[in-house]
């Protein structure tokens, strides 16, 4: 077989297998807004509608007139924005600690990070109840955002450690020789290199905390005080579920994180790929 025949056949099979995964994946994100536009007819139909004849917008305006719709958008957008805006936060003057500073306990504060980070959080969900009940917080706003804040703080600080430690050391003492201190080096050199990783990880804070389901299920059961995730389980007739709106609801619930996918994608992929290898 000749050189170029093996290298044609080593790009097929790399491209197929890419190709294989790509419709795996999308297909469930496509029959959920196929589904979201047909009419509730060709939802039930036995043989498979690919491609709705008469598109409709019913079930999406069923979703949006559902009861508390809004106030629970405003939930969800106030719980992850603060989450995420607290633990980027915090986790720029923890990684920053880490990865530069030598001190007694270091290494053991990366490895509690990484052991909070592979802990489960539902062993905890009792105890977690028991403090907000006895706090008298429950249908609350504020014990979810300080629990998805500490939930997305550990991979937080171990992706930005990562990124801080890639930066070279020379840029810092250059500015703090120039007159900086470590405090405005930090903030005028290493922040700007940091934009990747702060991407990648508001990205991956901004999908967890708008996501979780089981802890606002827990605390908060005053319909007005939950998030949508719970909203998404709401469309139920006398007659069973309500695919079209179940569908619809799903994909008004999607639609922000595949937006700030797209526009963070590449410097998202950049921080993540930059976090894993380095530091």
């Amino acid at each position: 077989m000749s050189r170029s025949r093996k290298s044609l056949t080593g790009r097929i099979w790399p491209n197929a297998t890419a190709l294989v995964l790509f419709v795996v994946l999308v297909f469930p994100v496509y029959w959920m807004f196929n589904t979201a536009f047909k009419p509730s007819g060709e939802i039930l139909s036995e043989d498979p509608v690919w491609f709705p004849t008469s598109p409709t917008f019913e079930h999406f305006k069923t979703a949006v007139n559902a009861d508390n719709f809004w106030t629970l958008v405003r939930n969800s957008v106030t719980v992850t924005v603060l989450a995420v805006g607290i633990s980027l936060l915090l986790a720029l003057f923890a990684s920053f600690a880490i990865a530069r500073m030598r001190f007694k306990g270091r290494k053991g504060i990366i490895l509690t990070f990484m052991i909070a980070q592979m802990a489960p959080w539902e062993v905890m969900v009792i105890a977690i109840y028991m403090i907000v009940r006895d706090a008298d917080m429950l249908n609350s706003l504020i014990p979810l955002t300080l629990f998805y804040t500490v939930m997305v703080l550990p991979l937080t600080v171990l992706t930005l450690r990562s990124y801080v430690a890639a930066v070279p050391k020379d840029l810092e003492e250059s500015a703090m020789v120039d007159g900086c201190t470590r405090t405005q080096a930090f903030l005028k050199v290493i922040f700007p290199l940091l934009a990747p990783g702060l991407m990648a990880t508001s990205l991956f804070g901004f999908i967890t905390a708008w996501n979780e389901f089981p802890m606002v299920l827990i605390l908060n059961k005053d319909a007005e005080a939950q998030t949508l995730p719970l909203w998404l389980s709401t469309f139920q007739t006398a007659f069973g579920d309500d695919w079209g709106a179940t569908m619809a609801a799903a994909s008004l619930f999607a639609i922000p994180i595949l937006l700030l996918f797209i526009y963070l994608q590449r410097k998202a992929v950049g921080g993540l790929t930059s976090g894993a290898v380095k530091g």
